[in-house]
């Protein structure tokens, strides 16, 4: 109830005038107007690319009745174990060029594993390497990169290791792995 029972609209302030009229002008008073500013910004980066340049080959293999390895390092470098004999110098890691902005941290994601299909059983392809790094620098020992080249041009190979069945049957095998680059 708003009032004393007189009616009177300052009846609620018990009858007081000078409180009346005092709080009607604060009720009607404009409060302080209080302004500030606040900042915005943007980074825009260039797009990174990403182009295949030559693919993964694990050369011309030999192998036995004993299972084995072909691994191919992203320096180039073969090694064997178990019963498989590298037949041939035409093994090479992957190699990868591309462009992003100067100075960017990327991360690396991509396959862990893929199987390399053909005429026989499927072989397994696993520990992916990434080096021979150009325009780029790794941080730690995950898969964080910093872009180095002012020009945002970069390089890397990828190797890996090829898991041979024994007693492989002969013929040509083949798979896909992914590489993506995404800015942090």
């Amino acid at each position: 109830m708003w009032g004393d029972g007189t009616g009177g609209p300052l009846a609620r302030f018990g009858g007081n005038a000078l409180a009346g009229a005092v709080m009607a002008a604060l009720w009607t008073m404009p409060a302080a107007a209080q302004q500030t500013q606040g900042q915005a910004s943007a980074l825009v980066l260039e797009p990174m690319s990403l182009t295949n340049i030559e693919q993964l080959d694990f050369g011309s293999i030999i192998p036995s009745a004993t299972i084995g390895t072909v691994t191919v390092a992203p320096s180039g470098a073969v090694t064997t174990s178990g019963g498989v004999i590298a037949a041939s110098g035409d093994a090479r890691p992957a190699r990868f060029a591309g462009q992003g902005s100067a100075n960017r941290v990327v991360i690396k994601t991509g396959s862990n594993q893929i199987a390399l299909t053909g005429p026989g059983e499927a072989m397994r392809v696993d520990d992916f390497e990434i080096g021979a790094l150009t325009g780029l620098s790794q941080i730690g020992n995950g898969n964080n990169f910093r872009i180095t080249g002012t020009n945002g041009i970069v390089g890397f190979a990828v190797g890996g290791r090829l898991r041979v069945n024994a007693n492989q049957a002969e013929g040509d095998y083949s798979g896909s792995f992914s590489v993506t680059f995404n800015y942090q």
